[in-house]
């Protein structure tokens, strides 16, 4: 299992190299609106390509379906006369629609590279501070481990979690047009929390079972045990928190709903590189370790 994360991690890093990620308003700046049609109002909802042909005059226009009564406008960024035009255009064209207003953002380059440079500076932060905190907490596993091994295999558990829905973001992007924006690095931020959450349970108690003497019976052993005697919290912590976003994916909003998405898949990620990333890199650490004594 542990070379087929690697092998995983691999291709997700290949997957983004070539096809990037499609980056949101967030991060390239430009502007989206959000619009929701009525059926009742009798006009019936307008499809796609009306609405693209009625919006020809205005430029690089790009228009997606929201739901079943809604649809998204993304454009370059738009002054505020140039977004109520393209709203009177729309009422003016389809007047029947009962067309209702659900959000404009408008975002310009310079907000979106100052915001691109910040969540990548955030994430490090987080890494940085992760390794700090577990460094101190056990550092009483000297003995058995070197004091950074325990830091470091969180580290690469969490850049496991957050590579792989990285790449499935860039192949989502690729093939659907799907936008990576800031509730992207929402949710890989939250999912480096949770995720470190879960490690940590086990690394806390592999250093009870090595303080009570454990240590005697093999340290590889000693962490097949520590995960045996977390896994049904590891289980019930992660399922409860799987159904809370799927039903956010399946039924929260169009905004929200690609956040769910990648928690879905961190949060799954982060139970799984617990057991069979950060541990089985525990224990290849004291092998060498102790061969190195």
């Amino acid at each position: 299992m542990f070379w087929f994360s690697i092998s995983l991690t691999i291709v997700a890093v290949i997957v983004t190299l070539v096809f990037g990620l499609n980056l949101g308003v967030d991060f390239k700046g430009g502007s989206v609106l959000e619009l929701e049609f009525s059926p009742s109002a009798g006009g019936g909802i307008p499809e796609v390509e009306a609405v693209q042909k009625s919006l020809s005059e205005f430029k690089e226009i790009s228009i997606a379906s929201s739901g079943t009564n809604g649809l998204i406008i993304r454009t370059v960024e738009l002054s505020e006369q140039g977004h109520q035009a393209i709203l009177s255009q729309l009422k003016a064209t389809f007047p029947s629609s009962g067309l209702v207003e659900k959000r404009f953002d408008s975002v310009g380059p310079l907000i979106g590279n100052e915001l691109k440079s910040k969540s990548i500076t955030a994430i490090i932060l987080v890494l940085f501070g992760v390794i700090i905190y577990i460094a101190i907490v056990f550092r009483k596993l000297s003995r058995v481990l070197p004091g950074w091994a325990m830091g470091l295999a969180a580290i690469i558990a969490l850049a496991h979690d957050v590579v792989i829905p990285t790449g499935m973001f860039a192949l989502l992007g690729h093939f659907y047009g799907i936008e990576v924006s800031a509730v992207f690095v929402a949710a890989a931020l939250t999912v480096l929390g949770y995720s470190v959450s879960d490690t940590v349970v086990v690394f806390d108690r592999v250093r009870e079972n090595v303080l009570k003497g454990g240590v005697k019976e093999g340290f590889g052993a000693v962490v097949h045990k520590s995960i045996m005697q977390t896994l049904t919290r590891s289980l019930n912590t992660t399922f409860t928190t799987l159904l809370s976003l799927v039903a956010i994916y399946f039924f929260g909003g169009e905004s929200i709903k690609y956040f769910a998405l990648a928690m879905i898949m961190g949060i799954f990620l982060g139970a799984y590189s617990s057991i069979f990333v950060a541990s089985p890199l525990l224990v290849w650490w004291n092998k060498r370790d102790q061969a190195d004594r």
